[in-house]
């Protein structure tokens, strides 16, 4: 329990020991908001609820302050320095040193625990991420959805929820029918299999420029693709190729990127499950036939129609993402699935998880789309039809370069160059995109995707690196325990137990970039602290457990946010 659920259950005890005391009327307590003042001078914590009860209490709300305030000073509680009472009716808590000291000792003892905790405890949640398309490349663009979505994975994971990973992976649909024609026609499969992705592109860009002369090509593609779903040999050959060499390319990237999905299973394994599904929609009166598709409509229509087969007989992404949710909940019975896609598939969502309401598997709070802002050209959308692309392998090696330049400047004689540039680089792509909010869209600049100083990964690395090199030089496994008095070190020490509270944020508003946020802060005060104040030299010994303590929450911070650390860089 963290320290702001902890003065919550207080606050609530005692309460109901006043209303036992028939000081105040019996009624029913609704969740008691407890928050951190805007202003440090109004204590750590603060709550209204003495505002939020006043009218049921028939009570002025000061009065309520001051009783609530009254009974707790009796209780005489360690975990406060100070309670008061203010107009109109808050309530704010000042921690005492033995609170903060006693959570700095639980950090130590807990170590990678730390921040963890059992909320989540028999509850599954999926979660639907990265989501690459076979025979296309893996771009900067995928970069949003795979490491928020790990990132989410973290957090949920940390917080004592059953969390699986499934990778939707796009591998069906009429573009697999342009594709194949284009190889048939233009294609070598020996060439191909040499570099599999950039050639696969270069030949739907072509299939794409040659259609513009010649529309029938269009056509041509189609067939294809009815080939390919009616079982076709040759179609079924060159497409399982297609996923073959796009599997073993993208296992690369993951690898680079340190992301590992419990399940890949693409739109086509869902396909011998899609007649049950229009069947079902059917026969519940879900759906219904118009102009001889079938799609399904929404009360007083405040959603355009869903369309879950086209009139020739062919099924669409709608009716496989049913599908998937159908499997989803059989197999897994999860508590909420959470999709982490753009921002432009919104309205489909929507459509989407009513239409499970409607076919009753769930409720719609069941379900959330976590709509992150797209990655976009100073020229437009990024379009692989157009051979408009940034592939993500360059990206990465890019900040692997430039991270092996800036070590071979600061530190040309340290071991592991290669390593430490791979973990330095590739955790500055990552903190560039999770720094930011989901929903942020972003122009791709290399600059700032590259970006190696400032609010920063590497910046947040160095903090960790620069605590465990003082830790090293103390030689000492064992931290003093004891009093903090200066400015700085209590700072520090008031930002470090939030660190629960931050993670149980971040997941609760899917947005990794509050855990970016904290640990920057938490950084900027440790090297204040850290310039300013002797450590290894000080008589305060209790200093040194203070370093080790951030140390171990920047580390966990950034596991979380799937970014390594290093022992020295």
């Amino acid at each position: 329990m963290g320290m702001r659920e902890k003065i919550a259950k207080i606050i609530e005890n005692t309460i109901k020991t006043l209303q036992k005391e028939k000081k105040l009327t019996d009624f029913e307590i609704l969740e008691i908001s407890v928050e951190h003042p805007k202003e440090k001078i109004h204590g750590d914590y603060a709550t209204n609820v003495a505002l939020q009860i006043a009218k049921k209490a028939k009570k002025k709300p000061i009065e309520i302050a001051e009783m609530i305030t009254s009974e707790l000073k009796k209780q005489g509680l360690n975990l406060f320095e100070k309670i008061e009472s203010v107009p109109p009716g808050f309530i704010n808590f000042y921690l005492s040193q033995e609170a903060l000291i006693a959570e700095l000792k639980k950090i130590l003892k807990e170590k990678n625990r730390y921040g963890s905790s059992k909320i989540g405890k028999g509850k599954t949640i999926v979660i639907d991420y990265s989501g690459v398309n076979i025979a296309k490349p893996f771009g900067i663009a995928h970069l949003r959805s795979t490491i928020i979505g790990q990132a989410i994975y973290n957090l949920y994971k940390h917080l004592g929820y059953k969390t699986i990973g499934d990778n939707h992976i796009g591998d069906w649909g009429t573009q697999f029918g342009k594709l194949i024609f284009a190889i048939k026609k233009w294609g070598s499969e020996e060439e191909i299999a040499k570099d599999p992705i950039k050639n696969l592109v270069n030949l739907y860009v072509k299939f794409h420029e040659e259609a513009e002369k010649r529309p029938e090509l269009e056509d041509e593609g189609r067939k294809w693709f009815k080939k390919l779903e009616e079982g076709n040999k040759e179609a079924r050959r060159l497409w399982k190729k297609c996923v073959k060499w796009s599997l073993k390319e993208f296992e690369r990237i993951y690898k680079l990127l340190g992301v590992k999905i419990d399940y890949t299973l693409g739109e086509s394994f869902y396909e011998p499950m899609l007649k049950d599904v229009i069947k079902e929609a059917l026969n519940k009166k879900i759906a219904e036939k118009s102009e001889g598709a079938i799609i399904i409509r929404y009360p007083n229509d405040k959603l355009p129609p869903l369309m879950i087969q086209k009139s020739d007989g062919a099924t669409l992404y709608s009716t496989r993402d049913l599908a998937t949710i159908k499997y989803r909940r059989k197999k897994f019975k999860p508590y909420r699935i959470i999709y982490e896609v753009g921002a432009d598939q919104t309205l489909h969502f929507k459509q989407l998880f009513w239409a499970a309401e409607l076919l009753g598997w769930g409720k719609r709070r069941d379900y959330v789309h976590i709509p992150h802002g797209m990655m976009r050209l100073s020229t437009g959308r990024m379009r692989t039809r157009k051979g408009e692309i940034i592939f993500l392998e360059d990206v990465l090696n890019e900040a692997i370069k430039r991270s092996r330049k800036i070590v071979e400047e600061k530190n040309p004689n340290i071991k592991n160059k290669d390593k430490i540039a791979k973990i330095v680089g590739i955790g500055a792509v990552k903190y560039n995109d999770l720094s930011r909010h989901p929903s942020t869209n972003i122009i791709f600049d290399w600059g700032r995707v590259l970006n190696l100083r400032g609010n920063s990964g590497p910046y947040l690395q160095y903090t960790y690196v620069r605590a465990k090199s003082v830790i090293r030089k103390a030689k000492t496994k064992r931290f003093k325990q004891g009093g903090l008095k200066d400015k700085k070190e209590i700072q520090l020490l008031k930002l470090l137990y939030r660190f629960p509270e931050i993670i149980e944020q971040a997941a609760e508003n899917y947005a990794p970039n509050l855990i970016c946020n904290y640990l920057f802060e938490i950084s900027q005060n440790f090297n204040a602290f850290y310039e300013s104040s002797p450590i290894l030299k000080a008589e305060n010994k209790m200093r040194l457990s203070l370093v080790a303590a951030t140390a171990q929450v920047v580390k966990n911070g950034l596991n979380l946010l799937g970014i390594e650390v290093l022992e020295r860089m």
